[in-house]
């Protein structure tokens, strides 16, 4: 039988893959769908980094760093416009090297990753509009879904 480990035991034997959920990565990591690979920290992180680490309630969370301090780092999610302060070396647990979609592996080290990257932390002062535009337009989307829907099954008010 298989003994169950902590993920702080995992970081300290080596990289782990894990699937991350919720929304607050995306658009780069999508739920269900992607999975990271996170390894142990091998000195200070870096601006445009993605930490593992646990958060003032307890959670492990990834998210990527826009700003470094002289105490810590700065901060935020791709998905979310939300800044996290006071995140310091002794919060993180590992680093993310690289993710998994669609069995391809794409590295943080990339060229094309490194672009996304900078082009997303650089538009950080926009991302509350942007991600309030895609919110409204899936709930469009789903709205109208269900909509075709019940015209097709004869419950529309298009039909008579």
């Amino acid at each position: 039988m298989l003994n169950p480990i902590s993920i702080e035991e995992a970081v300290q034997k080596g990289h782990f893959i894990i699937n991350p959920h919720g929304l607050s990565m995306w658009p780069m990591i999508r739920e269900g769908k992607d999975s990271v690979l996170i390894e142990p920290v091998d000195g200070r992180l870096q601006k445009y980094d993605i930490p593992l680490y646990k958060d003032r309630y307890d959670r492990y969370v990834i998210h990527r760093i826009i700003e470094v301090t002289d105490t810590g780092y700065v901060i935020c999610g791709d998905g979310v416009f939300e800044k996290e302060y006071d995140i310091t070396d002794k919060n993180i647990l590992g680093v993310m090297t690289g993710f998994f979609r669609k069995e391809k592996f794409i590295s943080c080290k990339s060229k094309g990753y490194m672009l996304y990257a900078k082009i997303w932390v650089g538009l950080i002062f926009m991302r509350k509009p942007m991600i309030v535009f895609v919110r409204k337009c899936r709930r469009l989307k789903v709205i109208m879904g269900e909509y075709v829907q019940r015209i097709k099954k004869g419950k529309g008010h298009l039909n008579k």
